[in-house]
């Protein structure tokens, strides 16, 4: 079973350095720069559960085309067997083009979960540990250098995976203290 998802948009920002005080001690404000830009580019990940392992890739828009990109990756990820991938309903998912690559590809077949209920697929608590592996406290030029820092962190994240269980793990045992009694 293989949770997927996207991540995004993610944006390339450069931030101005931090400001400083001037000389009769008050702070020195930054300009902010709300500013998208032409630039985005969109992640897509997949996590196997068994191993939590997951594949990425990053494409210039979310669509079909990103999706099959995906769903190629974790075929080739994944050479044996049937394949499960649990996702949500956005018409990407859905289109004509995906659905004719999952035809071909008979092994691979999407289970979607219900709307409003995206706590169900474990691909999003591996985006939080992405985020803060890539992106926290980083600056990115273009969408490339987006690109190359997924690739890493997924490299790095990979490197020390372990299996995702869905819920809270069991509360730990406590060992019970014996009273004694004293009897008159």
């Amino acid at each position: 079973m293989i949770c997927a998802d996207e991540l995004g948009p993610v944006i390339p920002r450069s931030f101005p350095p931090a400001p400083g005080w001037t000389a009769d001690g008050h702070r020195v404000k930054a300009p902010l720069d709300y500013g998208r830009g032409p630039d985005k580019t969109w992640v897509y990940g997949a996590l196997r559960i068994r191993d939590g392992t997951e594949v990425t890739c990053c494409a210039p828009s979310r669509n079909s085309d990103g999706w099959i990109r995906l769903l190629a990756m974790i075929a080739n990820a994944n050479p044996r067997g049937r394949i499960r991938v649990v996702t949500d309903n956005l018409s990407s998912h859905t289109s004509a083009k995906v659905r004719g690559w999952l035809a071909r590809h008979r092994r691979i077949q999407q289970v979607f979960i219900p709307k409003a209920a995206c706590w169900l697929n474990l691909a999003e608590g591996w985006w939080r540990l992405l985020r803060r592996q890539a992106f926290a406290g980083q600056c990115f030029a273009d969408p490339a250098e987006i690109a190359d820092a997924v690739q890493v962190a997924t490299a790095q994240l990979n490197a020390r995976a372990r299996p995702w269980v869905w819920g809270r793990p069991p509360p730990p045992t406590r060992t019970l203290r014996r009273k004694f009694v004293y009897r008159l």
